[in-house]
């Protein structure tokens, strides 16, 4: 496996990965998935404010993805961003979540980031509170019932991580 820094070749399959976790999960509080031209625009809004936007590949083919955007958007929060990582269930469990979250922690302490904020679909989202858990974030609070999806209340899990 390969996680590499992706291209607008990438676009489409980062839509079907992110799709498929806003149509069957809830790591995502959307509702409808969006199509490859707003993945596109979202990729190069990330790209625009120096922040990086990865892929995992492997025997050329795109397994997930994983970005850093602002946490927030006024000036005192510029060094702290959000990350978001997804992989495709087909892939789940062959470390590519753990590969791409660590290089983007990497990438991010690179681009002189200091905090990395995770915000988790959901408290019963084990997978991804123990992948962040294992990589260093600290559970820092649980927005209760603020999403509702697939029929259900659902939380955001809040984690942090420093990356000095």
């Amino acid at each position: 496996m390969q996680v590499r820094d992706s291209t607008l070749d990438d676009v489409a399959a980062i839509a079907a990965i992110y799709g498929h976790h806003v149509v069957h999960g809830v790591a995502s509080f959307e509702i409808e998935p969006p199509g490859e031209m707003e993945i596109g625009e979202r990729r190069t809004a990330v790209l625009e404010v120096g922040l990086p936007h990865l892929v995992a590949e492997r025997e050329g083919c795109v397994i997930g993805f994983a970005y850093a955007g602002p946490y927030r958007t006024r000036p005192a929060y510029h060094h702290t961003v959000e990350n978001s990582v997804y992989v495709d269930p087909d892939h789940l469990g062959v470390g590519a979540g753990r590969a791409l979250l660590g290089a983007l922690m990497t990438r991010c302490r690179e681009a002189g980031r200091r905090e990395m904020i995770a915000i988790i679909g959901d408290s019963g989202n084990r997978a991804s509170i123990a992948l962040h858990e294992a990589l260093g974030f600290r559970h820092v609070g649980t927005f209760e019932n603020v999403g509702f999806k697939h029929g259900r209340w659902l939380d955001s899990v809040l984690m942090q991580r420093s990356l000095t």
